[in-house]
């Protein structure tokens, strides 16, 4: 199905939105795909044992990122969330160190940044992102919780049951599904029953959206309504962003083996920065220079951020022990010291 039959549009405007607010999502954005490549390089050289890649799915994250408030909301994120963490102001070299396997969840600080640990349980950070909701509904505080997902997390049992959950008790928590049409080799019209994600909603009590993934200024506009509604104690709101897995589904995967290439060529054609680049020319949001600038800067920052990650020292080996339970056990306490008795030979 080529694209723009598949989300009813072709290209993009951002009208709508301030000529500053689109130069900053197309500097994430132009910055994720650098960094995105550089990523890939470091996998290939065997700095990362693996990695997924978010190449076309960048609208969809910096931009639902960019309707969020880092000083008051949280994201639960997934394993293919890298740009939302940059939009997000993550720090980079923590995050990307994960893919480095270095640490429990990355070097960076969770807590500080508002932001949740690399999650790799598919559907795993829905139930934990309405819990937080919840909580902070019960303190009387006005944080949104951000949930991420794919289309195949979309199956989940947790995921339902935290989706009624949070209809039930109002949570102010937004379900951001990035349906890219595969789960993992799996299409969507063999997992995804009456072929809409957002069109569930209804059935848990709360507002269902589906919106064209590769357009910025949409998912902006529909992430930014979502957040206003739970902030102010209108509940949950589902948003099926629908957009493409161009690449494989991680760097050990061959979709060769399961899918057409010619729709992700149809896609690629439809990238997210060459939409937002257009649509900025036409509303005169910027110019060539800017561009040109831009995309400089974002080379430059994805290179530093990859030259961080590669020399970031490994921690001390006894901290595979730490984080494991809230007291330790006999058993981890005879592995703790058998490890100490190898390293100390």
């Amino acid at each position: 199905m080529p694209p723009e039959e598949s989300t009813g549009q072709g290209a993009i405007t951002v009208a709508h939105l301030a000529p500053e607010l689109t130069r900053g999502l197309y500097r994430d954005m132009r910055t994720a795909r650098d960094l995105d490549t550089e990523a890939i390089a470091l996998q290939r050289q065997g700095v990362f044992p693996a990695y997924v890649s978010v190449r076309g799915q960048e609208a969809a994250q910096v931009a639902s990122a960019t309707a969020l408030d880092p000083a008051r909301d949280f994201v639960f994120p997934t394993y293919r969330e890298m740009a939302v963490a940059l939009a997000y102001g993550v720090e980079m070299v923590g995050y990307m160190a994960t893919h480095r396997a270095l640490w429990h969840g990355g070097l960076y600080d969770v807590m500080g940044s508002r932001f949740g640990a690399i999650n790799a349980v598919v559907g795993g950070p829905v139930p934990h992102a309405v819990g937080w909701a919840v909580g902070e509904r019960l303190r009387g505080d006005q944080g949104v919780a951000m949930a991420y997902f794919g289309d195949g997390a979309s199956s989940e049992g947790d995921v339902h049951e935290a989706m009624n959950f949070a209809g039930v008790f109002t949570a102010p928590v937004v379900f951001f599904c990035q349906n890219n049409q595969w789960a993992l080799s799996v299409p969507n019209e063999r997992q995804v029953a009456g072929g809409s994600i957002a069109a569930r909603a209804e059935g848990y009590g709360m507002p269902g959206v589906l919106v064209d993934g590769n357009d910025a200024g949409a998912v902006y506009a529909a992430t930014a309504e979502a957040v206003q509604r739970a902030r102010t104690g209108g509940g949950p709101t589902v948003i099926e962003a629908l957009t493409y897995r161009v690449e494989p589904h991680s760097t050990s995967d061959d979709p060769g083996r399961y899918r057409d290439e010619a729709a992700a060529d149809r896609w690629r054609r439809r990238d997210p920065i060459d939409l937002l680049r257009t649509a900025m020319l036409q509303a005169g949001h910027a110019d060539e220079a800017f561009f040109a600038t831009v995309d400089a800067e974002a080379a430059r920052r994805a290179e530093q951020i990859r030259d961080g990650v590669a020399d970031a020292p490994e921690p001390d080996g006894s901290e595979l022990f730490t984080h494991v339970f809230r007291e330790t056990t006999e058993e981890l306490t005879r592995q703790h010291r058998t490890w100490q008795e190898e390293v100390e030979l």
